[in-house]
């Protein structure tokens, strides 16, 4: 076997999951193809617990930064490498790992295996040992040179070199070889590269997320997709009154979003009738928890379209107004499936770091006004009464608003490959 490279993928989660993992790996190996769909790699193939994709040396050369971005995003990895791929016979292993380390900069180091073919006749730590001895033995001549701070003239420090042997070091070294000897292939790798973890996108069902634009409605997407769930995005607008500018803010957001789903479908749904009517006929410290639950109404009937069993929103509790317990109950008594609310319990500052963290906060801070910015009452109520919420929506011709709402909703389908610029 001349040698070659892969990508080697780790799972987590994927491994406890009895008889599905099957599935949950075929979902996975879907995802990692659909984000690489653009390079010329090969096939990922599961061997003994992981999965490997071939990869030229072109395409490592050029594309390895993108490539190295994009796995990074795919949720269900816990971890993955650039690994050299050799023989499993313990001499041309010692070579390989050689070369790899080579040119590094290291004065310690140690070697790691892990042997999931136990035909192979030497046990892991016996791998270790031979290797590692092998690469004492030659670099052993060719002491690394390293710069050290000494006092230099007039007791100003200055920076010396000195020569350090190699040595082994188990506890903290500079360098770690990573071996993998599985079936008929051994890998070599020296980084470990950290993975989103979490679930396969697609092996939870569907969810509708409420997207508003803003910091939180993002985030909470982006963790229910962490837990394998495809997310539809729902966004209520009102147009010519918020700017166009502001659906554009919306699909840059999905744009980001889809990078871990790979492929999204975003409604924009006008919500400015349905505003002013609510404005017009019903009590004004209402008007939120009345927005709300015409939006869940709206949402649970894109829902049964999408063939999707929950909605997902962005609420923290005790936030804004319409986000105490009182309110929240009170929105929610309206949906008949299970609202998900992942930053229900979060700090705002913590949400903001995850927003920087997957890249939704530049976006989301940008000054456009989104339709729960029309027609806010200075005082909403902060403890809505349910039977008071029943008796002001009697003024609204529910049925009518949602069926107009619905029949001149805008659904985009956004891709990688096709999103506007």
């Amino acid at each position: 076997m001349s040698m070659n490279h892969y990508i080697v993928v780790h799972y987590s989660e994927i491994g406890l999951k009895g008889k599905n993992r099957r599935f949950f790996e075929e979902k996975l190996k879907r995802n990692i193809r659909e984000t690489l769909r653009d390079f010329d790699i090969g096939v990922a193939r599961r061997i003994s617990g992981r999965l490997i994709i071939k990869i030229s040396k072109e395409t490592q050369e050029k594309n390895w930064n993108e490539i190295k971005k994009r796995i990074e995003r795919v949720f269900g990895i816990s971890y993955f490498a650039l690994a050299s791929c050799v023989r499993p016979e313990i001499k041309t292993i010692e070579k390989e790992a050689l070369n790899l380390v080579r040119d590094k900069k290291f004065h310690s180091f140690r070697i790691t295996t892990k042997r999931s073919e136990k035909r192979f006749p030497l046990k892991s730590y016996e791998i270790n040992k031979k290797v590692g001895a092998y690469i004492l033995k030659k670099t052993k001549t060719n002491p690394h040179t390293i710069p050290v701070l000494r006092g230099g003239a007039r007791g100003k420090p200055s920076h010396q070199y000195i020569s350090v042997r190699v040595k082994v070091d188990l506890e903290k070294p500079d360098l770690t070889c990573f071996i993998e000897i599985v079936e008929n292939y051994a890998f070599l790798y020296l980084e470990k590269i950290k993975g989103p973890g979490g679930l396969p996108v697609g092996v939870s069902g569907r969810a509708i997320c409420l997207l508003s634009g803003g910091i939180d409605s993002s985030v909470a997407a982006y963790k229910i997709m962490k837990r394998g769930v495809e997310v539809i995005f729902v966004h209520f607008e009102s147009f010519p009154q918020t700017p166009k500018a502001s659906q554009e803010k919306v699909r840059d957001l999905v744009k980001i979003l889809d990078e871990y789903q790979f492929h999204s479908k975003l409604y924009f749904v006008p919500f400015l009738k349905i505003q002013k009517e609510i404005a017009i006929s019903t009590l004004v410290q209402y008007r939120i928890i009345l927005y709300r639950r015409m939006m869940f109404r709206i949402a649970e009937e894109v829902a049964q379209k999408e063939k999707s069993l929950a909605l997902i929103t962005g609420e923290s509790v005790g936030q804004v107004a319409s986000q105490t317990l009182d309110n929240i109950s009170a929105i929610s008594e309206v949906a008949k499936i299970p609202i998900l609310r992942p930053l229900i319990g979060e700090d705002k500052q913590e949400i903001i770091e995850r927003a920087k963290a997957i890249g939704t906060y530049d976006i989301s801070i940008l000054p456009f006004e989104d339709c729960c910015s029309l027609f806010v009452p200075k005082h909403p109520t902060t403890k809505a009464n349910i039977d008071l919420v029943k008796n002001e929506e009697k003024k609204l011709k529910i049925k009518t608003l949602i069926r107009e709402a619905l029949k001149n909703s805008v659904v985009e389908n956004l891709t990688l490959k096709n999103m506007p610029n």
